[in-house]
C-alpha cells in the first residue's frame, strides 16, 4: 500500500483548517486516513506556535515505513527538523515569456532609432 503524509481539509467555507494525516495515496483528500499526526491552521500568524502542530516521533515512524510527504508537509517536516527538504531551483521561472521578450526587443529598436534620428541633425550642423 502506498502511504502518503498529506493535508486533509476541514473548517468552513473560506476558513480552512487542516489535519496532517497518514493515508493511503488512493484515498480521497478528506476521506479515510490511517492516523492523524498533526494540525495546520493557515489563518494564524506565521510566527505563532499553534499554526503548525506536528507529532515528530510519529512522522519519523511513518517516514521509516515508506510514507511519502506532499510538498507542503515536507516543508513542515523540514521546519520541525524531522526530514531535510531539498531546495528547489528553477532559474527559468523568472525569465520573461516569449511575447514579453519580443516587446522588449521592439522597444529597444524604437529607442535606438529615435536616438539615431536625434543625433543625425546634430551631426549635420557640426559638419556644416
Amino acid at each position: 500500500m502506498a502511504l502518503s503524509i498529506r493535508l486533509s481539509r476541514g473548517g468552513s467555507k473560506k476558513r480552512p483548517y487542516y489535519r496532517i494525516v497518514v493515508a493511503d495515496a488512493r484515498a480521497p483528500r478528506d476521506g479515510k486516513f490511517i492516523e492523524k499526526i498533526g494540525n495546520y491552521n493557515p489563518l494564524l500568524a506565521k510566527d505563532n506556535d499553534q499554526r503548525v502542530q506536528l507529532d515528530a516521533e510519529r512522522a519519523k515512524h511513518w517516514l521509516a515505513n515508506g510514507a511519502q510527504p506532499t510538498d507542503r508537509v515536507a516543508r513542515f517536516l523540514d521546519a520541525a527538523g524531522v526530514r531535510e527538504r531539498a531546495a528547489r531551483n528553477n532559474p527559468n521561472k523568472a525569465k520573461p515569456g516569449e511575447k514579453a521578450t519580443e516587446r522588449a526587443e521592439e522597444r529597444a529598436e524604437k529607442l535606438k532609432a529615435a536616438q539615431e534620428a536625434a543625433n543625425a541633425p546634430a551631426e549635420e550642423t557640426a559638419e556644416a
